[in-house]
């Protein structure tokens, strides 16, 4: 009996002490459920200054993703008006490198807002992103927008490789905050130079996701455009473009063919003196991201963006135009709404008091870009491998990424055609022309320059709900 005495008492005290237990985890569970809440409610946007009314959540701020170095990324999450708990994650990234994706991705391109011209409020855009998903725009790296290091050296010495390991910190740790998207289907999107970003991000997420299950993240498709991608078939498509749009002469791209090393960055001084002839002398004054629209230009009618391109990929976005009465000065807008008092306190922004400007593109940094993959096709091999969804979109008018360039890149992938090269229609109208691959899908943009959502935002939206549903573009 006295067996059994001792072995109801173990009993006992291990019912007891599973309770305990199991009380302290719900505690926990409970203040870190609560940490998490303030944590957000802190990053809520009650109202961005000059904002008109909506029906939808917005949260922005920092997120550290490097602790002994300072280094934190700022977001601007866009939630979907209609049913957000049921609908994915796009998370959207701009290139330069070094360019923001608050100052192009929204507010010129998929966002809700447009700046009015003045900079005086914000008028909404009816073509938003998110009116089919929830929009997180990062601006990633540090340096760009209002991500920042306390380490200033990290602004000297930054590119591909710590990009996509700080932009993986940002998720991991950005979907802490946010438990609720933890295990929501999420695409990344992106254009120029998020080329390389989106698809060195995604290969972060599958090799993250391969060691930590229980930590995963439910990746499903990237999307990109007019991307940065193999600087060899770059270069010689987008010489090949301005030859074949009468931009330049014939004896000009003959010497630009002969001379150049397409496959290196730094090219002789001889291929430098033709690329600057080029532009100089055979351009004029036009816009190289939309070749056929007016370039915004200074009060003495010279152009804007009349920095020289070189051989050094990828080329950063300067001046664009709005297709919304045709204004192609609207970054000049971005660059005095974003650095008001008022509206960085309404953004939890510049909380430390960054020691420059915001600026829409960071020179420091697109100066100061130390490494950068020579190839993101060997990338796309391991992502479609892996079962993502892949597509890249093509705005035809734009020179500095053109058309030509990425479809000389995705050649050298030699897919398997799926379903046959054909017109796609927005409101029975030609919106581009796509193919199907195995593996990946493409498509141009009609009338787009570099950054498309700007100059076709129907068509743009177009192509992100067919992207999500994983259908073709629309034949009719």
């Amino acid at each position: 009996m006295a067996k059994l005495h001792n072995s109801h008492s173990f009993l006992i005290i291990f019912i007891l002490f599973f309770q305990l237990t199991k009380s302290d985890q719900t505690f926990n569970d409970q203040k870190t459920h609560h940490l998490q809440e303030e944590e957000e409610e802190a990053d809520r946007i009650t109202s961005l200054p000059g904002q008109p009314n909506v029906t939808f959540n917005q949260f922005s701020g920092y997120v550290t993703v490097n602790q002994a170095a300072g280094r934190a990324l700022f977001y601007w999450l866009t939630e979907t008006p209609n049913h957000p708990l049921s609908k994915p994650l796009v998370i959207w990234l701009n290139g330069g490198p070094g360019c923001s994706s608050v100052a192009y991705g929204a507010s010129e391109e998929i966002g809700p807002f447009r700046i009015n011209k003045g900079a005086t409020g914000l008028h909404l855009n009816k073509f938003s992103w998110n009116n089919v998903a929830n929009i997180l725009f990062l601006e990633t790296p540090a340096g760009v927008g209002f991500s920042y290091s306390n380490r200033s050296s990290d602004l000297l010495d930054t590119g591909d490789r710590r990009t996509a390991e700080d932009s993986l910190q940002f998720v991991i740790r950005w979907m802490e905050r946010f438990p609720r998207y933890k295990h929501r289907e999420v695409y990344i999107a992106g254009e120029s130079y998020a080329g390389h970003y989106v698809p060195q991000l995604a290969r972060q997420i599958i090799r993250h996701n391969s060691i930590s299950r229980s930590h995963s993240i439910n990746l499903k498709g990237i999307m990109v455009g007019n991307a940065v991608t193999d600087n060899y078939y770059d270069n010689l498509g987008t010489v090949t473009y301005w030859w074949s749009h009468a931009m330049i002469s014939d004896k000009t791209y003959h010497q630009l063919i002969n001379t150049c090393d397409f496959r290196h960055q730094k090219n002789s001084n001889e291929c430098e003196s033709l690329y600057s002839y080029a532009m100089d002398q055979e351009f004029g004054n036009i816009d190289q991201y939309n070749i056929y629209a007016p370039p915004c230009n200074n009060s003495d009618g010279s152009h804007s963006s009349a920095t020289h391109q070189t051989m050094r990929l990828p080329h950063r976005p300067h001046r664009m135009v709005r297709q919304t009465g045709y204004d192609p000065c609207t970054e000049r807008y971005a660059e005095v709404y974003y650095n008001r008092e008022d509206v960085q306190k309404a953004f939890h922004a510049n909380t430390t008091r960054i020691p420059y400007k915001w600026t829409a593109c960071s020179e420091t940094l697109n100066r100061n870009w130390n490494d950068t993959d020579v190839s993101i096709l060997p990338i796309y091999r391991e992502l479609m491998a892996a079962g993502l969804r892949i597509w890249v979109f093509s705005g035809d008018v734009d020179s500095v990424v053109p058309v030509t360039a990425t479809r000389f890149a995705l050649a050298q992938l030699k897919l398997k055609t799926k379903v046959a090269w054909y017109p796609w229609y927005v409101k029975k109208q030609v919106g581009g022309w796509t193919e199907v691959y195995e593996g990946l899908t493409f498509a141009t943009v009609r009338g787009a320059g570099h950054e498309v959502p700007l100059f076709k935002p129907r068509a743009a939206l177009q192509l992100l709900v067919s992207f999500l549903k994983d259908q073709p573009l629309p034949k009719s």
